[in-house]
C-alpha cells in the first residue's frame, strides 16, 4: 500500500435476491419448513468502498441460529490493515443481534487457515485433496461474546 493511499471504508449493502435461485432453492425450503425448520436465510453483505468503489468485503447467510461466511475477500494492497478482521468482527456482531450463536466458514490450506484461528475460529472437518495436496478445511465460532465491531478505518 502507497503511504497516500486512503484505506477502505466498510459499508453494509443489500445484496439483490436472484429470483432462479429462490425457485431452485423452494423445495428445500418447503421440506424444511414442514419439518419445523423454516429455510429463510438473510443475506449480510459488508463492501470494502473506496475512491473507486466497491473492493472487496464479506458475504454471509444468516439462517437456522448460525451465520455462514461465504465470501471474505480483501485486496492485497488492504492487506495488513486490519480489513478482514473488522469485516468478520462487524458480522459477527449483525449475526448476533439477529439471534444467531455460531458462525462458521470454509477455507483452503493454502488460503487464511491461520486467519480464521487467530480470530477465534476452531476447525471442525478437513476434505483432504481438494484442490489435490491441499485441504479444504471447515471452521466454526460460537457467538456468545461477540467484542464490538470496531469503527470503520481503524488499524
Amino acid at each position: 500500500m502507497t503511504p497516500s493511499a486512503k484505506p477502505p471504508a466498510i459499508e453494509r449493502l443489500d445484496l439483490p435476491r436472484n429470483d432462479l435461485r429462490d425457485r431452485i432453492v423452494a423445495p428445500l425450503a418447503e421440506f424444511s419448513t414442514r419439518k419445523d425448520f423454516t429455510f429463510s436465510p438473510r443475506f449480510v453483505t459488508l463492501a470494502l468502498t473506496g475512491e473507486d468503489g466497491v473492493d472487496g468485503g464479506l458475504i454471509a447467510q444468516l439462517y437456522w441460529d448460525w451465520m455462514h461466511i461465504e465470501i471474505l475477500a480483501v485486496p492485497e494492497r488492504w492487506r495488513g490493515l486490519g480489513l478482514g478482521r473488522q469485516l468478520v468482527r462487524q458480522a459477527e456482531a449483525i449475526a448476533v443481534e439477529a439471534g444467531c450463536h455460531g458462525a462458521w466458514v470454509d477455507t483452503y490450506s493454502f488460503q487464511s487457515p491461520g486467519f480464521y484461528e487467530a480470530i477465534g475460529y476452531r476447525s471442525f472437518g478437513r476434505l483432504p485433496d481438494y484442490p489435490r495436496g491441499q485441504e479444504r478445511i471447515f471452521f466454526q465460532k460460537t457467538l456468545a461474546a461477540v467484542p464490538p465491531a470496531e469503527p470503520e478505518n481503524a488499524a
